[in-house]
């Protein structure tokens, strides 16, 4: 039975699907295994950094009261009283018209207050002991880093929903972190539909074509933090078809079918959603490609009915598929990030509803620009490949013309927003 659809607006949509959000688990893993997780719980530094008064150089550390009066014409004589070099500690404290030889890094002695470089100093012995002259004053803390000058005790360093990069890496190492609790990675079912599908290791035959989706939404999935099981093509016929899918929701958090979601003969998915019982929060958006994208829920589980064409399969998993493992990751900021750049070329073609295109971009004479990553049509795979963004085109235009700025998300993009908003409708005139 033919179903009837109704388009709805492309936030609305995103909405639906985030009020079913599920905040994630937590897992401890050691710091070695932890580069790209995702943080779980902030990091609180235990101590201040760095923790304790430290010499930025070589040099001589002193009282500056002591020198207040030199010059070029009164050189001030001290004795050097202790040597200490980094990972040392001052065993002799600064007196009056004394200083410490100390090296790059090293923990500043008590009764000194400032470090003058080795350049602007004239080492001299006398009678066995060593001197220094110093022909210009200083101010107190002049040279000096001082403790907790980088971090504060107690401050908070890394947020969860952190992408642990080599960055913090170092950090978590510098408080000691060789375990830490990061979020489980979200795990994906796919399930791919269509009689013209063979697998990636099949020949081709007359009238097939081999399953590109699957491969794709995999790399989606584990572009953005996850975990994929492929459970295969589901079969032409219903009752297997119904018992694959029950079996894959039991392995998985969420399930991705790729196909069968339009409304013809031969489309399963809208009677296998009513034979599971799920709830199907949309089945038609106003926006191309992917107006067919489908989302469902049965119990606590997401069931993502994603476009057979291969574009529209890629936008609806980055529009819906994407922010929902992000929130389970701990991101505060599921959604893409979006920057505006300059249309590099003509577009003139009408957008009735809300379009995604896939986009590259490029600074080019100081401005970011978009340029599009090759044919416009969602049954189009070729493009996918230079597609590092997709450009925001809102509906009801007639074409866009070079030199128009536009909304664009980053789908390399670590950083998120926290808010999906398609572009209010902009003057197409550049």
């Amino acid at each position: 039975m033919l179903e009837r659809r109704h388009p709805i607006p492309v936030e609305e949509a995103v909405e639906l699907v985030m009020q079913h959000r599920k905040a994630g688990s937590k897992e401890t893993i050691s710091i070695t295994d932890s580069y790209d997780r995702s943080i779980a719980e902030p990091i609180i530094a235990t101590e201040p950094i760095p923790s304790f008064d430290k010499s930025p150089y070589d040099g001589f550390a002193l009282r500056s009261n002591d020198i207040k009066s030199a010059s070029r014409d009164n050189p001030i004589r001290l004795e050097v009283i202790e040597h200490i070099g980094a990972g040392q500690v001052p065993q002799k404290e600064i007196g009056e018209n004394q200083a410490t030889r100390i090296m790059t890094g090293a923990q500043i002695p008590n009764g000194a207050d400032c470090i003058a470089m080795f350049e602007i100093c004239q080492t001299i012995e006398t009678d066995g002991k060593d001197f220094i002259e110093i022909k210009r004053s200083l101010s107190k803390g002049e040279n000096i880093i001082q403790e907790g000058s980088e971090v504060q005790k107690g401050s908070i360093l890394v947020k969860p929903g952190t992408v642990i990069n080599p960055g913090v890496k170092a950090l978590l190492a510098t408080f000691g972190h060789a375990e830490l609790a990061v979020a489980k990675k979200p795990v994906v079912g796919i399930l791919a539909t269509g009689s013209e599908l063979l697998e990636v290791h099949e020949p081709l035959e007359p009238g097939k074509i081999r399953n590109s989706n699957a491969s794709m939404v995999a790399a989606q999935i584990l572009r953005a933090g996850g975990e994929y099981r492929y459970f295969g093509k589901l079969s032409d016929t219903f009752d297997p078809s119904y018992q694959a899918m029950i079996a894959a929701l039991d392995e998985v958090d969420y399930l991705i079918t790729t196909g069968g979601v339009s409304v013809g003969d031969f489309d399963l998915m809208p009677d296998l959603y009513q034979k599971l019982e799920a709830k199907v929060l949309f089945n038609k958006i106003q926006m191309r490609p992917g107006s067919v994208t489908t989302v469902a829920v049965m119990g606590e589980k997401l069931l993502f009915g994603l476009s057979g064409n291969p574009s529209a399969c890629y936008v609806g998993f980055e529009l819906f598929v994407r922010p929902i493992m992000q929130y389970a990751l701990y991101h505060s900021q599921p959604y893409l990030r979006s920057i505006r750049a300059e249309l590099a070329v003509d577009f003139p073609k009408a957008n009735p509803f809300t379009r995604f295109v896939r986009s590259m971009l490029d600074y080019e004479d100081g401005k970011m620009k978009v340029n599009l990553a090759g044919i416009d049509k969602s049954n189009v795979v070729s493009s996918l490949a230079n597609t590092d963004s997709l450009m925001i085109l809102p509906g009801g235009t007639r074409g866009f013309r070079k030199g128009t700025m536009v909304d664009v998300l980053l789908l390399n993009d670590k950083a998120g927003q926290e808010h999906f908003e398609v572009p209010h409708k902009r003057s197409n005139k550049g």
